[in-house]
């Protein structure tokens, strides 16, 4: 047989190697491939891993150095105005009423009135708006003056809380809670003048479903109305120190019991109490509003004065002639 009838067993055998080899390589680029694939996996978990640590630990970090703030000077959530340099709104202070008619036309009688006396508690009134409400800014309009007078006499006391709402009213800036933290930031740090820019807040307010005021104008505003301390007024009320305890107050207020009351919840962004009692007459019509706290005033005052028993003398007994 001849030589080109002989199978190329060699060439064969070169063949199935360069197979194999082929195969082997084609393996091993596989095995490198799932290599990098675990290697890039484990990178990535690793530095998904560590982001989420660096988050968890930066927000345990920022709360633990940085605790929700409290006002001072602010039992109750309020602010006790009992004394006041000067009327807000220009002029002379309302004299305490001291009399009242029953009807128009007829002769005034005499009646109790929210006057200091000697032996007369203040009548306490608490006060709570919203600084984005139209109610509250009408009544604080309307009552300003009577107020001042008030307090000025001696005859009560007036409380503010400061309450947010409306905060969904001002086209998602917050406005009502942030100016609520505003005005716990004065009520902190320039206490005296408080009363002078609760009445601004009130008197001088933003458009309903406006952007209201910016935490900087709101900071102007208090600058405006004379605040002892601009600087921690402004930083405060810049930074929001307040906020969270503007929004747990109001929480607080809408829970109750209210302070001072049997068991009232706020049930609107302007209520007035005179006494524990809910005013619910005209927010505009002072000389109602007057009548309201008369009332209050004179219930106070002869419910604590009872009148003292008179001693009867007994007959002495006398001998019969």
């Amino acid at each position: 047989m001849s030589s080109d009838e002989t199978p190329n067993v060699p060439a064969a055998r070169n063949s199935r190697e360069a197979v194999r080899e082929k195969a082997q390589l084609v393996h091993a680029q596989q095995s490198r491939a799932r290599l990098m694939r675990r290697l890039i996996i484990g990178l990535v978990a690793i530095v998904a891993v560590g982001s989420i640590g660096a988050a968890v630990a930066y927000a345990v970090s920022s709360s633990i150095s940085k605790p929700q703030l409290t006002p001072s000077g602010m039992p109750g959530d309020g602010v006790t105005v009992s004394q006041i340099a000067a009327t807000p709104s220009g002029g002379a202070p309302s004299p305490a009423p001291t009399e009242s008619a029953t009807e128009a036309g007829e002769a005034a009688t005499p009646s109790p009135s929210p006057s200091a006396t000697a032996d007369a508690k203040a009548t306490e009134i608490h006060i709570y708006v919203d600084y984005l409400s139209a109610g509250a800014a009408e009544f604080e309009r309307a009552n300003a003056r009577q107020l001042a007078g008030w307090i000025s006499e001696g005859a009560v006391t007036v409380t503010y809380h400061p309450v947010a709402l409306l905060t969904a009213s001002s086209n998602g800036t917050k406005y009502s809670l942030r100016a609520a933290a505003a005005a716990a930031c004065v009520a902190t740090y320039a206490p005296d003048s408080f009363y002078d820019y609760n009445h601004e807040l009130l008197t001088d307010q933003p458009e309903a479903d406006s952007d209201g005021r910016s935490d900087a104008q709101l900071a102007d505003l208090a600058v405006a109305v004379g605040v002892s301390d601009a600087k921690k007024v402004r930083a405060c009320i810049e930074g929001q120190d307040f906020v969270s305890w503007a929004k747990d107050a109001t929480a607080r207020a809408l829970e109750g019991p209210l302070p001072g009351t049997d068991g009232l919840k706020l049930n609107n962004e302007a209520l007035i109490l005179v006494g524990g009692k809910s005013y619910v007459g005209a927010l505009d019509d002072p000389a109602e509003f007057s009548q309201f706290v008369l009332t209050i005033a004179s219930d106070e005052y002869f419910g604590s004065t009872k009148p003292t028993p008179t001693p009867v003398p007994t007959p002495s007994a006398t001998t019969a002639p």
